[in-house]
């Protein structure tokens, strides 16, 4: 319910003006859209795909990714918006071939969970990696790492690794790989 909130709050924060005619807009349908008041026109909210995906080597390495904005120690699996008229599946490849250099086969959807900034639907992938080299992309991520569940783990009781909130489908993710719940973890 909080998501949807967000969300919406958002929506209705960033759609006061028409995109047809540029005139003042107004709630109806009790906030699930906004008419122009020029034209009578709808607009409805709307959702952007994302992909989230856990990339695995066939020797059960999981790979993660730290973007040079967060602390050091936080790592995540991979993720990015689905592009007009690209399949999921070839969004887990392109993004991870473009983030990391690293080439996905075959992906399995595991879950989804909507992400309100700003107005997302994460759809969680499994991507079975080709290719193991790295070469990661400074714009995106600052480095990548293929880990073992026994290097993941190290790290983790190290306190060396930082991994995404309870309630982050990328959590569930990196659990599904390592095969049960992790410990919480300061992930600011």
């Amino acid at each position: 319910m909080a998501a949807t909130a967000v969300a919406m709050w958002n929506w209705h924060a960033q759609h006061r003006f028409c995109p047809r005619c540029g005139a003042a807009t107004e709630p109806a349908e009790a906030g699930w859209l906004r008419r122009c008041q020029a034209d009578g026109s709808e607009q409805y909210p709307r959702t952007d795909p994302a992909v989230i995906m856990a990339v695995v080597d066939d020797a059960h390495r999981i790979l993660l990714a730290h973007n040079p904005a967060w602390p050091p120690g936080r790592f995540s699996t991979l993720a990015g918006f689905v592009e007009p008229g690209e399949s999921l599946e070839d969004t887990v490849r392109r993004e991870t071939l473009e983030e990391t250099g690293v080439r996905v086969g075959p992906v399995t959807y595991l879950g989804s969970q909507p992400w309100p900034f700003p107005a997302s639907l994460m759809i969680g992938c499994l991507g079975r990696a080709v290719s193991t080299s790295i070469q990661v992309d400074p714009a995106e991520i600052d480095d990548a790492r293929w880990f073992t569940q026994d290097e993941f783990t190290a790290a983790m009781r190290r306190g060396d690794l930082r991994f995404p909130p309870t309630a982050s489908i990328s959590r569930r993710l990196i659990e599904h790989w390592y095969g049960t719940p992790l410990p919480d973890t300061q992930w600011v």
